[in-house]
């Protein structure tokens, strides 16, 4: 049923931008290939009922506090796979280990609610990476940790749908928000592969939105996870390596 409307509505859409102008809630002409790819998963949104975000970043200068000391990773602990990660001064240095299931430093403090939270990412290697945020953990029964909730992704260029900024459900149905939407041009046209790129979260009750150098990507809504840990992920995979600096939250009363 849901594939069904999904493609219903990616038609209508289509068919409407076609007469009267292309709609902000129509998926992309460069984005209709992954429709297939991803309308059987169970979180997939109805192209037309997605939220847009128009606000400004919020600002970034005053009331935060830092989550990385410069030195080492008190603080944060690894979880699921065994995928590396570093202090190298200003930078956690995170590398994919060829095997290694995908690998979350996770902070200690897991009881994050209402919040700004924003980072930097430079990618040595391409690879796909990410930041959890409100995570979950549960135990399996081999003993090992999986890691589930919500991720802002920064994606691998290899990929080439450019949804940096989106929103995964990560071990918990698949795609909440991808920028497919012809809305997103901007947002998926904001990344600097050789660069820096800074993403910032905000979530505030149920409502979740993001922003990818400083250009408005995803707005999302949910009432299931609400608390919970921030994450930097390191994907599973052959080869990947990624920096992360200025990583940093300002709680919300």
């Amino acid at each position: 049923m849901k594939t069904k409307r999904l493609l219903a509505a990616s038609l209508l859409t289509l068919s409407l931008g076609q007469i009267f102008g292309a709609s902000d809630n129509q998926i992309s002409e460069s984005q209709q290939k992954w429709i297939a790819a991803y309308e059987k998963q169970e979180n997939v949104p109805v192209p037309e009922k997605m939220l847009i975000n128009t606000d400004s970043e919020p600002d970034l200068k005053t009331g935060f506090v830092s989550l990385y000391n410069g030195k080492n990773l008190d603080g944060w602990t690894p979880l699921g796979g065994h995928c590396t990660f570093e202090a190298k001064g200003k930078s956690i240095v995170g590398t994919t280990v060829p095997a290694s299931p995908s690998t979350y430093l996770s902070t200690l403090k897991d009881d994050y609610t209402d919040f700004i939270f924003t980072a930097e990412v430079k990618w040595v290697v391409d690879g796909n990476t990410g930041f959890m945020f409100r995570g979950q953990v549960k135990d399996g029964k081999d003993g090992s940790k999986t890691v589930f909730g919500p991720q802002a992704e920064m994606e691998a260029d290899s990929k080439k749908r450019f949804w940096s900024g989106g929103i995964y459900g990560q071990s918990c149905g698949g795609w909440y928000y991808p920028l497919w939407l012809n809305a997103h041009e901007e947002a998926r046209n904001a990344i600097d592969r050789d660069g820096w790129n800074r993403m910032t979260i905000k979530a505030e009750g149920k409502v979740v939105k993001t922003w990818i150098n400083g250009v408005p990507a995803a707005h999302w809504t949910n009432d299931e996870y609400l608390k919970g840990f921030f994450s930097l992920q390191v994907h599973s995979g052959k080869e990947g390596k990624v920096r992360c600096r200025n990583i940093k939250v300002k709680e919300l009363d």
